[in-house]
């Protein structure tokens, strides 16, 4: 069994050690790897008794999979799911070593403390609670840890689903990252329930030249008009458009903030540190994130190329493809590197109303508002197999910590108090659904 640290609570123990794995993931098949992390997790699952099986299709990017089974074997089957890679951290720009799972101030530090180690180690921690309680689930609880999400679960999630898709046998829901988490609205704390994301679209735009002489009077440079081609879409104001999520969530916001839930835009950006996060969900957008050309100071290059990471609202991803091909002009190329599906399901039914319930019973009277997220989950390649997916990972936050400005940040920090919060909140919901 993983050693555990008895000074700090056990969920938090669980994720400083995740932390302490470095799971980095560059993407394109650049990564250290989930191994160690996995059989970490594997075994702290063996040590309550489980039965884990792991699947690692690639070397050294490793899932895992145990069931539990429940109290009633004909309700249908519920899916708690992670993943254990994270996205890259530059050691200099931190304040902490983002690999240490340092402790202070009442927070755990690192890379992976907001997404996603913490809510792995609240899955963890959950079933442990029920399982040395000597307690079952209402219902088969299948727990799952995927690699590589952070690459799209292009050598994770997506093999999974296609190799084993009898590790998810009778289960129609699942829960993973991002939601259930709370946020300040004029002074107010609500909790966000993530029933929607929006699709994906990788995107690279290649401009082509003629090579010539860095000295050169030279009109056909590819440089300049990729330049030009990402200037105009990464300052391209897409309009709003609501879905039925957004819709209800500016509908529940303006109620709280007492705002005219009209302007959509304006009652999301009321809601201080997470309104970026919210205002992205109203929206498409098409941020350029790396650019590339040229090999010496003095050589025009005949090829140039951006690489565009392009959100899009769920069924709008051909019109906006079209829609960016006449932004940045037909001399631009676009070529697609990845593409995957946008997701809405009801703000209804029985696993939201549990999932509510749990909360409410933990933090009586503070309302939870649905709402669509702007990035992506590993519930993408579980809808390939019919799966409805929630984003509730439960940690109440401080009014003034911006915790949504930390996914993919520097200094990643999450509360101890909200880690413990989530642990209990998830443990209650799966003795209860």
């Amino acid at each position: 069994m993983p050693s555990l640290d008895p000074e700090i609570p056990h969920v938090a123990a669980l994720a400083r050690d995740l932390i302490r794995f470095d799971t980095t993931n560059h993407g394109g098949g650049r990564a250290q790897g989930e191994r160690e992390a996995a059989e970490y997790a594997g075994a702290y699952l063996e040590s309550l008794g489980l039965e884990v099986e792991y699947y690692e299709p690639i070397a050294r990017r490793t899932n895992l999979t145990t069931r539990i089974p429940g109290r009633n074997p004909d309700k249908p089957a519920l899916i708690l799911h992670g993943h254990l890679d994270v996205v890259p951290a530059v050691a200099e720009d931190w304040s902490v070593d983002p690999f240490a799972g340092e402790i202070r101030d009442g927070m755990l530090w690192g890379r992976g403390a907001v997404d996603m180690k913490d809510m792995d180690a609240m899955i963890l921690a959950a079933v442990g609670d029920l399982v040395r309680a000597g307690e079952q689930p209402e219902r088969d609880l299948i727990v799952t840890f995927f690699a590589d999400e952070e690459n799209g679960g292009v050598e994770g999630s997506a093999l999974v689903v296609r190799d084993k898709p009898e590790w998810f046998a009778g289960a129609t829901e699942a829960i993973s990252e991002v939601g259930g988490y709370s946020i300040s609205v004029d002074d107010r704390r609500a909790y966000l329930l993530q029933v929607g994301e929006k699709a994906l679209v990788w995107i690279r735009l290649v401009a082509r030249g003629r090579a010539a002489h860095g000295s050169s009077f030279h009109t056909d440079n590819a440089v300049t008009a990729l330049a030009d081609a990402v200037a105009r879409l990464g300052r391209t104001d897409w309009p709003v458009e609501l879905t039925p999520a957004t819709a209800r969530m500016v509908e529940d916001l303006a109620r709280l903030s007492g705002m005219d839930a009209a302007d959509a835009d304006a009652v999301a950006a009321a809601t201080g540190a997470a309104s970026g996060f919210l205002r992205s969900t109203l929206r498409t957008t098409t941020n350029p994130t790396g650019l590339a050309a040229g090999y010496k100071h003095n050589v025009i290059p005949d090829r140039a190329e951006a690489l565009i990471d392009v959100r899009v609202l769920p069924g709008t991803e051909d019109a906006v493809l079209t829609a960016i091909q006449e932004i940045v002009g037909d001399e631009i190329a676009i070529e697609i590197v990845h593409r995957d599906i946008g997701l809405e399901v009801p703000f209804a039914g029985d696993l939201v109303d549990a999932m509510v319930g749990a909360l409410g019973r933990h933090d009586p009277g503070v309302p939870v508002i649905p709402y669509l997220m702007g990035g992506g989950t590993d519930n993408k390649a579980l809808a390939e197999l019919g799966i409805a997916g929630f984003g509730f990972a439960p940690l109440r936050l401080p009014s003034d910590l911006d915790f949504t400005g930390m996914f993919h940040g520097v200094d990643e920090r999450v509360p101890i108090d909200a880690l413990v919060f989530g642990q209990t909140v998830l443990a209650d919901l799966i003795r209860t659904y």
